[in-house]
């Protein structure tokens, strides 16, 4: 059975967007295992937590 999703343009290019980093892959990825805190998060990179937060905003 096919099944048939609809996003607009717009929606799409943002979801795109934000996948298009490796960083936000990652973090996703991490997400995948559980819920974790923005200090658990930020551990694997060399990143602030500012930029951290940045990301994790893109991805909201």
């Amino acid at each position: 059975m096919a099944v048939t999703v609809t996003m607009d343009e717009d929606r799409l290019s943002e979801t795109f967007s934000a996948l298009a980093s490796s960083t936000r892959r990652a973090i996703l990825a991490q997400l995948a295992d559980g819920a974790a805190t923005v200090n658990e998060l930020a551990e694997p990179f060399d990143l602030t937590l500012p930029a951290i937060s940045k990301h994790i905003k893109v991805l909201e």
